[in-house]
């Protein structure tokens, strides 16, 4: 319900919020700019002496006004003709023209109502009013995401559009809801729906005097110019006019016969709020704040081109579920875990066959878990995959922190199904944690943990056999699994390895594919990707696409893998058959858990094999000359010494600080983690000293890595699992 409060006022009002948010933005830097050009008022000047110096000059002044910016103002009649000047206090002469900046009109006039008068108003006060929905269900979201609101600020993760949208929100949040609030408030008081809560004081009588002298008058000397707003004259011979005097206390009348004070009125409370809220949407007499809110503004395009990205992206991302119904009407409530989209196409099945059964059914994400709004359910199934070691994938974010935190759970029975790769240690990781905090809750259970290997296809039919069981229906879910759009990869060159010791690998590089406007602004397949993602091959007679690391990015201008030939592997078989000319049908995958970071901390670097690739890439895209140490394992250095050629001359560029090689085929048979301990004492001091460990190869070496580095730094009292938490040790293991 809060993703749909969110996004469709966002793509409705998109460009009425963008018009006011760049206005606004705009609008921002004159009362800075006005500040800080305006002649200032010495410390202690009164009114009294101000007044004074600009009759002198100006015998005929009728006006004299203050505006928050310090700057002063008189408004005079010479010889039947008008006149107005920007003044200098010091000397009460006229130093600039006070006619009014015409672009600061112009922007103010379409800030304000698009040139459309109060039909536009009204326009912008809805465009304001949908800034503030944006606003409070994004701070939601983004809350939601971070697994509450003390996380508010914990690392991201996901594609570049999603963390771009979210960090930004994270900053301009407060400024938005305060400038959305204080602009319909504005609004409410141009159309009079508020009241105006001050009265001028009533007009008393008067000594019927005239030309008394303006620097005697007590009150204007007692009143400081740092305090003033405003002075109006009384009009030439009316001996029954008043001096009227506005400063930030009140409104007061002075005798203009002996310098009396008539008659005050104080500011009301009422007026008070409407000056302040007036001051924060403004920044008239708070410019640094008016800069800042500007500054906040910008975020709102920015945002709002993140946010359409996001949008479409989750339309490719997700199936359409058609005859989904509302939360508060399913009979099924059906939550998804899924990090790359593949989880929500097994749920559109689900939802399809329970549809046909006669069964009312909702799906939506975990993150959305919202028991309150399940009136009419009956059973509650979640579908949920797990990213990298254990951790809840994107649409899951957030769930496990809400279920620990609840009180009560639904008296709603529970199934979970688990999907993940049996190949891998942690699988089915966050399905399995998931259903033991439900089980420690309470929470009433369906059906046992279930887990679906590899996406099978068979897996979820078996299950869903068993849950028609549960639910006394006939239930067969025949899952057909979408591939995503393939792009055709042509060979131009490739490298081989290790055929001495029967272990066949290549490194293969394909040219990079060429990539329209549109896709390039959306990043979409290989218009935008860096080493360490994933491209997907389907073998020729396979039902489960393979997974490889890339050993380049974008910037590269190829792609480029490292496979191994594995026994009877109908992907890798097929891919190290190539020849350059050759092509293959692959898609990319984003890896956003495996990447260096943008810190100018070491890096440690640790790989055996294949593992090599992306590392390779890593340090092959090492501009900056980050320090990087490379741990590689390798067989023996005469026939798998991968990227061997390259490695000396990203050293001698600055690329590649220092290479420590493990041969596991030697007369000592030497692996990487023996490597590590050999350089224990500089290990951990890197480690100590903030450096972020990268680990990439097979599961048994990612292990044996863990152990040793457990050992390095045992003395520090840190941990493998601590440095994890942090952010600071990540893993691509296979």
């Amino acid at each position: 319900m809060i993703r749909a409060f969110h996004r469709w006022p966002g793509l409705l009002a998109l460009a009425l919020v963008t018009i006011l948010s760049l206005s606004g933005a705009a609008l921002s830097v004159f009362p800075a700019a006005e500040r800080l050009a305006a002649p200032q008022a010495e410390a202690g000047l009164t009114v009294a002496a101000l007044a004074e110096r600009i009759q002198t000059v100006y015998p005929g002044v009728e006006q004299i006004r203050r505006a928050p910016s310090g700057r002063i103002i008189a408004y005079w009649f010479d010889q039947g003709a008008p006149g107005a000047a920007v003044i200098d206090p010091a000397t009460g002469e006229g130093v600039a023209s006070a006619d009014p900046n015409q672009a600061l009109r112009w922007l103010t006039n379409l800030h304000r109502s698009l040139f459309l008068g109060d039909g536009g108003r009204l326009a912008m006060a809805a465009g304001a009013a949908a800034m503030l929905v944006l606003s409070l269900s994004g701070a939601a979201l983004v809350a939601r995401r971070t697994g509450g609101w003390r996380h508010w600020f914990a690392r991201l993760r996901g594609p570049l559009a999603g963390r771009l949208h979210v960090e930004i929100a994270r900053i301009a949040v407060v400024g938005l809801v305060l400038s959305s609030t204080t602009a319909l408030w504005m609004t409410a008081s141009t159309f009079d729906l508020l009241p105006d809560g001050g009265a001028l004081p009533n007009m008393p009588e008067v000594s019927g005097e005239m030309a008394f002298a303006l620097d005697q008058m007590p009150t204007l000397q007692q009143t400081p110019v740092a305090e003033f707003r405003e002075l109006s004259f009384p009009y030439p011979g009316d001996a029954t006019d008043v001096y009227t005097l506005k400063t930030d206390g009140g409104t007061g009348y002075l005798d203009q016969g002996d310098g009396a004070l008539l008659a005050w009125s104080d500011l009301t409370g009422w007026e008070r709020v409407s000056e302040t809220i007036y001051m924060l949407h403004t920044g008239q007499g708070a410019a640094t704040l008016g800069l800042v809110l500007g500054l906040m503004a910008l975020g709102v395009p920015a945002m709002g081109a993140t946010g359409v990205l996001i949008w479409l992206a989750g339309r490719r991302g997700r199936p359409r579920i058609r005859g989904n119904q509302t939360a508060g009407r399913a009979e099924t409530i059906l939550l998804v875990g899924s990090e790359g989209g593949s989880t929500w196409g097994f749920a559109a099945t689900l939802h399809a066959a329970l549809t046909q059964a006669g069964q009312s059914v909702h799906v939506g994400p975990m993150s959305g878990f919202a028991p309150e709004r399940y009136a009419r359910a009956e059973r509650i199934i979640l579908l949920a995959a797990t990213y990298g070691d254990g951790a809840a994938p994107a649409s899951a974010k957030g769930f496990l922190h809400r279920l620990t935190a609840s009180d009560r759970m639904p008296d709603i029975p529970l199934a979970v199904l688990g999907f993940g790769d049996r190949s891998f240690p942690a699988y089915c990781a966050f399905a399995r944690e998931v259903a033991a905090a439900a089980r420690a809750k309470g929470w009433p259970e369906l059906m046992s943990l279930d887990t679906v290997d590899r996406q099978s296809p068979q897996d979820f039919a078996r299950w869903g056999r068993a849950l028609g069981e549960v639910l006394g229906i006939d239930l067969e879910l025949s899952h057909q699994p979408v591939q995503p759009q393939a792009t055709t990869l042509t060979l131009v060159s490739r490298r081989d390895y290790g055929v001495e010791v029967q272990a066949p690998t290549a490194i293969l590089r394909f040219a990079l594919p060429r990539a329209s406007l549109w896709k390039r602004l959306l990043g979409g397949e290989f218009a935008r990707f860096q080493a360490g993602d994933l491209i997907g091959v389907q073998p020729e007679g396979g039902a489960v696409p393979r997974l490889y690391s890339l050993a380049s990015g974008r910037r590269d201008g190829f792609v480029e893998i490292v496979v191994k030939k594995h026994p009877g592997g109908l992907c890798s078989g097929q891919l190290t058959a190539l020849e350059p000319g050759d092509t293959v049908a692959a898609f990319l995958r984003r890896n956003p858990g495996f990447r260096p970071g943008q810190s100018r901390a070491p890096l440690i670097l640790i790989g055996a094999g294949t593992g090599i690739g992306p590392l390779a890439g890593i340090i092959r895209g090492n501009a900056r000359r980050r320090p990087v140490h490379l741990f590689f394992g390798m067989r023996h250095p005469g026939s798998d010494f991968f990227y061997g050629k390259e490695i000396p001359g990203w050293q001698d560029e600055g690329r590649l600080t220092r290479l420590v090689t493990a041969i596991s085929r030697g007369a000592r048979p030497h692996y990487v983690q023996d490597a590590l301990r050999g350089e224990a004492a500089q290990v951990a001091d890197l480690i100590r000293n903030g450096a972020r460990v990268m680990v990439c190869g097979g599961r048994d070496m990612a292990a044996g890595v863990a152990d040793a580095l457990s050992e390095i730094l045992a003395p520090s009292g840190l941990t493998p699992a601590v440095l994890k938490a942090e952010g600071r040790y990540v893993e691509d293991v296979y």
